[in-house]
């Protein structure tokens, strides 16, 4: 399960954050996560209630927003977003598709004290 050395990542980089911010409670953690990413949500926030404890996050609230596939197409040129994992242009079906977003995670922001 990817999803715990994922979240061990997250918490470095907030600790990271709040350091050179000097805080020293982070209170809201916001992430971006693409329905392609890979990842499974239900397990992040597990893990990331499992592994905050002791850290800069113990009590924080965690926040995922989903963020669906958006596509280009190079041919008609149109961007649009799908729920599903298809490749295809809505407007004209060509194949000929560039993902702009839905494929990664991102830390979006940090609430901290």
């Amino acid at each position: 399960m990817h999803e715990y050395s994922v979240v061990q990542a997250l918490l470095n980089q907030c600790e990271e954050v709040a350091e050179q911010n000097n805080a020293t409670k982070v209170t809201k953690v916001i992430t971006k996560i693409g329905i392609m990413s890979g990842i499974e949500t239900h397990l992040l926030q597990t893990a990331f209630d499992t592994f905050k404890e002791g850290t800069i996050c113990n009590e924080a609230e965690f926040v995922i927003k989903l963020q669906k596939l958006k596509l280009q197409c190079k041919d008609c040129n149109v961007e649009f977003e799908v729920d599903e994992i298809r490749y295809y242009c809505v407007e004209c079906e060509s194949l000929n598709v560039k993902v702009l977003d839905g494929e990664d995670m991102y830390l979006m922001s940090l609430e901290m004290n």
